[in-house]
Order: C-alpha cells, then structure tokens, then sequence
C-alpha cells in the first residue's frame, strides 16, 4: 500500500504541529491575565526611584550646595561620572489597577553649588500623590463604638450568684520543700 509510507514522515510533523498550537494557546490565555477567566494571578508593585513633590521642590533653590540638595530631595537614582555635574531624580511605579507613573527631575550643578532644577509642571503634592497611588476602599456603614443611654438601659441585669448554706471549706495548704538545706 503507497499511502501508508507517508505516514511515518507525518507523524513528527503533526505532533510538533500540535505542539505548537497548544504553546500558543498558553500565550493567548496569559496575555488577558488570567487563567481560563478563573485565576487571577498576583502581581506585585513596583516601585523604583525618589518621590518628589511639590513642597520638596519648593524648597530646594540655586546657589545651593549638593549636600543641601542631598537632604532635601534625597540621593539621586543616578549619579554617573561621565557627567558630574548631573543627578538625576527618577520615579516609577507600576501597580495592578492603577496607571503607570513616571516622572524625572534633573539637578544641574556648576562644581558643588546647584545652578538649576529642571521638573515637569505636574510634580504632584504629597496628599495628591497618595491619592493617586492608593487603591480606593471599600468602606460600609461605621458601627457605634458605644451603647447609647437608653441602650444600656435595656440590657438585661446580670444573674446573682446563688448562696451557699453551706460554709465553704479553705483549701489546704501547700507545703513546699526548702529552696536551700539547713
């Protein structure tokens, strides 16, 4: 039979083809990030760099010394050598649910003295940043802490305790042994 001769030269070709199709399908189903609409895997934040807001801009001036600036802005993310009279101040943030964020500040120096700071216009104060990174919550009705007045009022009085006629026996003594011999 000719027909049957090809089809031992088919058989790698279909398992690779399979093979293929089916590596294919993984990469589909991780691309929506889930798995088969079920399982959401974790996905951690990631943060990278110096925040820098508003009012730490503010107070940052030329004619500074690099020391000054290191207090106020913090160490620069980058430093290089090659060019010295540069730091670079750059700030990301990637976090499920939100938008990616990235800002850079450059200082530029003139030896040791700051000659001046370039940043964007949309440096974020310290509260519109927390806002902007934060994840909203969920909040329900607040609970009362306390009873009110007429709560307590309605609260049934505690059992008594039943009395005893009989007088109650103390419980005997323990004897311990001498911590040191005589």
């Amino acid at each position: 039979m000719p027909g049957l001769s090809i089809l031992p030269c088919l058989r790698p070709a279909l398992v690779c083809g399979v093979i293929v199709l089916g590596l294919a399908g993984c990469t589909s189903l991780q691309s929506e990030g889930n798995v088969l609409g079920l399982i959401t895997p974790y996905r951690i934040d990631i943060v990278q760099g110096n925040v820098v807001t508003k009012e730490q801009l503010a107070l940052v001036k030329p004619g500074m010394s690099r020391v000054q600036v290191r207090d106020l802005l913090g160490s620069p993310l980058l430093a290089d050598m090659f060019h010295a009279d540069r730091w670079d101040y750059v700030f990301t943030i990637k976090r499920p649910g939100t938008q990616p964020q990235r800002r850079s500040i450059v200082a530029w120096f003139d030896g040791d003295t700051l000659k001046k700071l370039d940043a964007p216009d949309d440096v974020p104060a310290e509260r519109e940043f927390v806002a902007a990174i934060g994840r909203p919550v969920a909040r329900g009705a607040l609970v009362p802490l306390e009873l009110t007045d007429e709560q307590r009022k309605a609260l049934p009085l505690p059992a008594k305790p039943a009395q005893e006629s009989t007088p109650a026996v103390p419980a005997p003594a323990r004897i311990y042994p001498p911590l040191e011999p005589n």
